[in-house]
């Protein structure tokens, strides 16, 4: 009889590897499948609705016409909706773009808001962000999905001591967790026994048979996507338990403990938008913003509370490669004088990292650019569950035959 080879400790540790990726796989794969087919197509939220609208969204900029000035614009919107209470104003650095109003309805008692799209050119309100829309509705179910799997369309409750959203978040928070830690069981086994095979883990073999075929796209895909795919797992938890936020801003160095008292809403409910409070015209303040961030970008004004002594905009550079962050100036009302500034570039690594912990989950971190690249990760994640279950089932497939082979006589058993 043949001696049995020696198990070498890695041998041992990658079968270990192994066992625990396989089911961990088994245990979200289903919720992993949902969650990230709905993550790949609300990649491109925005672009979808802002094609299924074009009548809110763009304008026609003839040569040589300037759009009117901020403050008859911010006066007109007014004079339209007396009722409504505008909180801020976002400009495009996009000449064929309308001006978007955020506003609240006064009569309107949990203080929901919306947005009113004016053309920058004529004053005409467009239309807002109320209106019906398949693809704005669809990709709100998208939504739905990844953050709850549907379950807040359920008015009935599941559980009594949760609500059904919550109950999503829960599930897709811990799909979510088990998704990474499979990721990075992954990374351990996906190098091979030997070293000089390293390679083959680098390419899909397309002419093999289908099963070969099969591993090396869940093998070699989720290698070249996995430092995203941690991106993505990382981050998305924080919005499902507040003990993993609370723990990756501790990690960070950003955390700060919520002051007694600090009710945001209880806050938002006395705080009264002044849009007659500005003394200089806000095409002034623009300029101000200008010189201080001499760059080509979006604006968003926030129109100044009652008594407040200064305006605060943010400008966002734009581009294929832009990135998401904004550089946010404090401007004295009296006299146009910045009081205040917060360059994001300069800020310390780990508050960059946490002011873009959104940015980085979605993937509009740097642009465009970045948001094609999670499209393609995202994309692959979701056959992730259905290529490893593939391998499984071949793999006990194979085990059976062997079992089940008749022992031949001469050979080691």
């Amino acid at each position: 009889m043949a001696t049995a080879k020696k198990t070498t400790r890695w041998q041992t540790f990658r079968k270990l590897m192994n066992d625990i990726h396989l089911w961990l796989g088994l245990a979200s794969g289903l919720i992993v499948i949902a969650v990230c087919f709905s993550g790949t197509v609300y990649v491109f939220n925005s672009e979808f609705v802002e094609k299924s609208a074009p009548h809110l969204y763009k304008v026609n900029a003839e040569q040589n016409t300037k759009p009117i000035s901020v403050d008859s614009l911010l006066l007109h919107v007014k004079l339209a909706s007396p009722q409504l209470n505008i909180t801020s104003i976002t400009i495009p650095h996009d000449k064929n773009k309308s001006y978007k109003f955020s506003v609240k309805d006064t009569a309107d008692k949990k203080g929901r808001g919306f947005t009113q799209f004016v053309n920058p050119y004529t004053g005409t309100i467009l239309g807002n962000s109320n209106e019906k829309n398949g693809t704005k509705e669809f990709m709100g179910t998208m939504f739905s999905l990844h953050r709850w799997l549907l379950l807040d369309k359920i008015e009935t409750p599941i559980l009594s001591n949760m609500t059904n959203r919550e109950l999503g978040s829960t599930i897709t928070g811990w799909a979510t967790i088990i998704f990474t830690l499979g990721c990075i069981t992954g990374l351990v086994i996906w190098f091979p026994q030997k070293v000089k095979y390293w390679r083959q883990g680098l390419k899909i073999k397309w002419n093999a048979n289908w099963k070969r075929v099969n591993h090396d796209l869940h093998n070699t895909l989720a290698f070249y996507s996995l430092f995203f795919l941690l991106l993505m797992g990382l981050t998305g938890p924080q919005w499902s338990f507040d003990w993993y936020r609370t723990g990756l801003q501790k990690t960070l160095g950003t955390y700060k403990p919520k002051a007694p008292g600090n009710d945001k809403n209880a806050i938002e409910k006395n705080i009264t938008i002044d849009t007659t409070k500005t003394v200089l015209h806000l095409d002034q303040y623009l300029t101000t913003v200008n010189t201080a961030l001499p760059y080509n970008g979006d604006y968003n004004i926030t129109i100044p509370e009652t008594n407040a002594t200064s305006i605060n905009i943010s400008k966002n550079k734009t581009g294929f490669f832009a990135p998401a962050a904004s550089d946010k100036l404090a401007i004295d009302i009296n006299n146009n004088t910045v009081t205040k500034k917060d360059i994001f570039k300069d800020k310390p690594f780990n508050e960059r990292i946490a002011g873009s912990i959104k940015a980085i989950h979605i993937g509009t971190v740097y642009g465009m650019f970045t948001k094609i690249i999670y499209f393609i990760a995202c994309l692959i994640a979701t056959t992730l569950p259905i290529t490893g279950t593939l391998i499984w089932l071949n793999k006990l497939k194979q085990k059976r035959k062997r079992n089940n082979k008749p022992a031949v006589v001469g050979t080691d058993l």
